[in-house]
């Protein structure tokens, strides 16, 4: 997986021990194929992952078939979807697959999803909210914290410059950042 911090996961949904990678959002060809939106990166990382439950909290298991990359998209067969109209009933299910699945990171390395929902302090411990998500915007990844005002912040995401501290067990984040109030 080729991603800077993030490690390939876009997205930051979790449900019943599953991460949320993708949907599927149209069809290819007459035999059963999809289209697949990953969220991974690179976008075919979707593909390592053989089973993929589909649905709101990944209800329903499927077998990866095959698969491939096609200009922006993935291409999927999934077993047992044999035609165009077994392939149309699953348009607009998300895909998720099992958070056990994943690839263990580095020390300093978190995937997304383990970021949103922690609280953010400064190094003097003052309260600057909390992470609601991640953007990808080419030069670092930035997360936006929502504060006590519903006011929206963006801070970095660089390891070690202005992340200091993540603590997944305490749900909590230290940067070295100023947000203006």
């Amino acid at each position: 997986m080729e991603a800077p911090t993030s490690r390939g996961l876009w997205l930051s949904l979790k449900a019943n021990n599953k991460i949320l990678l993708g949907y599927i959002h149209g069809l290819f060809g007459i035999k059963g194929w999809v289209k697949v939106f990953s969220y991974s990166r690179p976008r075919d990382q979707i593909l390592t992952y053989k089973n993929w439950y589909l649905g709101a909290n990944g209800e329903r298991v499927f077998q990866l078939e095959q698969g491939r990359s096609h200009n922006e998209s993935v291409l999927a067969k999934l077993v047992s979807v044999d035609n165009r109209d077994q392939a149309a009933a699953l348009i607009s299910q998300k895909i998720w697959v099992d958070e056990a699945e994943l690839p263990a990171l580095a020390a300093d390395e978190y995937y997304w999803y383990q970021l949103v929902g922690l609280h953010v302090v400064d190094t003097n411990g003052n309260e600057l909210g909390k992470i609601i998500r991640l953007l990808e915007t080419g030069a670092n990844d930035v997360m936006v914290l929502l504060d006590g005002h519903g006011v929206e912040h963006l801070v970095p995401y660089i390891m070690h410059q202005v992340i200091k501290e993540v603590n997944l067990v305490d749900h909590k984040m230290v940067v070295d950042w100023n947000v203006e109030f």
